[in-house]
């Protein structure tokens, strides 16, 4: 399987350890997921992806992006190919417009089911498919759903979003689980058009962060806020990181139960819904569900 980083914050900052030199830093995980890279980082509201079929740990192109890339919204994912060859079009992120999309998972019978979920995608988004993985499909399923609401360029409600891709993966799971087979497709996911965050735990494990044991900027940044060091009161957060495992670094984390959404949209408001797409309260963080991995390095 994969590994896939997001990170959406209300100031540009650098994403270097995160994707280098905390101890299980993408970079570092790309060992044992070999088969490609990207990054996407928005600048004025538009995405700039790079993607590369190289191992990430050691390619020089990874660590020259990783190293200037300051952002306020990031998107970045390790590729174990499971569906599609080794090819740049079958590395994460997936663009289209302003949305991108990373995806954590397998369909294990994807050959047989490919073209009844293209079937399910709008006729005008399917041209844009140009390579051969279950991923890809996936996020233009997401797309057709969020196409319901409007068009894709508009401003959505992060209610909206979390509905698409939760309806996504439920039409995913309609047609290509079988009741008598053991292997269920996993399909936890990253999507974002760089205003609004959204990411789900679908099969794979994913862990998610809003703030940190103690911010090591905290006597210089203008934008320190108590909800920098402790669970929000107020709903709203200064940042927001998902991972698939848990950073080394000062970020309190938090692991998505199975089926769980969360994200935070245009103004950093933070949502949480289960399973059934009930809300849950903006910040609610059981004590035994903490995960804190204390280092010496920053992060973001």
């Amino acid at each position: 399987m994969c590994r896939m980083f997001g990170f959406k914050s209300v100031i540009p900052s650098q994403v270097h350890n995160s994707l280098v030199d905390a101890d299980n830093a993408l970079g570092f995980q790309s060992q044992n997921h070999p088969d490609g890279w990207g990054v996407v980082h928005y600048i004025d509201g538009a995405p700039h992806l790079i993607r590369s079929t190289e191992t990430a740990n050691d390619d020089k192109l990874f660590h020259r992006v990783s190293g200037v890339v300051t952002s306020e919204t990031v998107v970045a994912h390790v590729r174990k190919a499971t569906q599609g060859g080794n090819s740049v079009l079958n590395c994460h992120p997936f663009q289209y417009g302003r949305w991108t999309f990373a995806h954590n998972g397998d369909i294990p019978n994807f050959a047989e089911v490919r073209q009844r979920l293209i079937d399910t995608i709008s006729p005008h988004l399917r041209r844009f498919i140009l390579g051969d993985t279950d991923s890809e499909v996936i996020f233009h399923m997401f797309l057709s759903e969020i196409s319901r609401y409007g068009p894709l360029s508009q401003r959505l409600s992060i209610e909206h979003v979390m509905d698409s891709l939760r309806d996504t993966i439920a039409k995913v799971r309609e047609i290509c689980d079988k009741e008598d087979s053991e292997k269920k497709c996993l399909l936890t996911a990253i999507a974002t058009n760089g205003t609004t965050m959204v990411a789900t735990r679908s099969g794979k494990e994913l862990f998610w962060s809003t703030y940190k044991s103690k911010c090591r900027e905290r006597d210089s940044c203008s934008y320190f806020a108590p909800e920098c060091e402790s669970a929000s009161s107020t709903g709203f957060v200064n940042h927001m990181l998902v991972s698939s495992e848990p950073l080394n670094g000062e970020n309190v984390w938090v692991e998505l139960e199975e089926g769980e959404t969360v994200g935070v949209d245009w103004r950093m408001e933070f949502s949480r819904f289960d399973h059934e797409g009930k809300p849950l309260k903006k910040i609610n963080q059981p004590v035994d569900n903490l995960f804190y991995l204390p280092t010496a390095k920053s992060q973001a």
